[in-house]
């Protein structure tokens, strides 16, 4: 994905101030979690989250593919998103086990996550844990569709507070009196 910022300038302006305008191109991408890459998105966790993730957490996500992306902005890594489905209770959702990202680039990783669920076509919700008091990335989900659905009591174990928000975005299904008929009256 490529961001292109122009700085317009009016025709009459002088050639001083022409000099002065630059076209500044910024070039976001997704990437693909490698062995190459890997220490960068456990670095980048460090440094993001108060939680520590162990290996197997980490082998696991090389695995993931689309589910485990990187933000890279300008080849800079700014941010990561990993995914995984979840088959229970007779339903199929996109749990998001980390969204860890310069706040800029936010948007950029929530959309591919959404992007996996509508491309996918049989999502019923996308969901996550939030900590209780992180008022930023609250109100961040609730701009795209998220609720909050339950409170989990002692979510993080070495965290305070230790409680989590579940927030959910649901995918509208037809159910079978919303399908429509195709026979004659």
């Amino acid at each position: 994905m490529t961001n292109i910022t122009n700085i317009n300038h009016e025709e009459n302006s002088s050639d001083e101030n022409r000099k002065k305008l630059k076209i500044k191109r910024v070039n976001t991408d997704l990437g693909e979690l490698t062995q190459h890459n890997i220490k960068q998105l456990k670095v980048l966790n460090r440094d993001i989250f108060p939680v520590l993730y162990n290996e197997k957490f980490y082998k696991d996500l090389l695995e993931a593919g689309e589910l485990c992306k990187l933000a890279y902005c300008n080849d800079i890594v700014v941010g990561t998103l990993c995914c995984r489905f979840d088959l229970s209770d007779n339903r199929r959702r996109l749990y998001i086990m980390t969204l860890g990202v310069l706040a800029k680039y936010r948007t950029l990783m929530l959309k591919h996550a959404l992007k996996i669920c509508e491309d996918d076509g049989n999502v019923d919700s996308i969901y996550l844990h939030v900590q209780i008091n992180n008022q930023t990335a609250l109100s961040f989900y609730k701009k795209f569709g998220f609720e909050i659905v339950s409170k989990a009591t002692d979510y993080y174990r070495r965290l305070e507070p230790s409680d989590a928000y579940l927030l959910e975005r649901q995918f509208k299904k037809p159910s079978s009196d919303e399908q429509i008929s195709t026979t004659s009256p």
